[in-house]
């Protein structure tokens, strides 16, 4: 299970222009599910997500969690995490869940992130979406659980 957390002042996203989900500050979630991925995996999943600390105590060193600050966290599927890119000109998938396993995956996240973090938000599986953010540093991160 992949996750690209990107530290945020605010994110929305909107499908066919109507906003699914919205957050202030917090972070954004890229969520990508490969082939060993199951859901025994989701609870550790959002347990290390929940408690990364990227955000800055009084002493400025990133030592606070979304859930310290109290602050929001949008998850967005986002399928291409999950490609092989290390040879050619196109990526490949196939190391990628295949598309109704991960929307059972992305839909257990859904409610098991729900019921971690009330400040939880979430994108659309499956669905062309626009995601608007201000990256807030830029801090960025790539998170794998296995």
């Amino acid at each position: 299970m992949i996750g690209l957390i990107q530290r945020v002042t605010s994110a929305n996203v909107s499908v066919d222009s109507e906003v699914v989900g919205t957050i202030g500050q917090g972070i954004v979630v890229l969520v990508g599910f490969q082939k060993p991925d199951t859901p025994e995996l989701i609870p550790k999943f959002i347990e290390r997500v929940l408690s990364f600390r990227v955000f800055s105590d009084t002493h400025g060193k990133m030592n606070l969690s979304v859930v310290d600050k109290a602050a929001g966290v949008l998850w967005v599927p986002q399928f291409t995490l999950a490609a092989d890119t290390k040879s050619g000109r196109r990526p490949s998938f196939s190391s990628a869940l295949a598309p109704m396993k991960a929307k059972e995956l992305f839909g257990e996240l859904q409610e098991e992130a729900k019921k971690a973090h009330v400040h939880s938000d979430f994108g659309c599986f499956g669905a062309h979406m626009h995601v608007s953010l201000i990256n807030n540093g830029p801090v960025t991160f790539w998170l794998e659980v296995d």
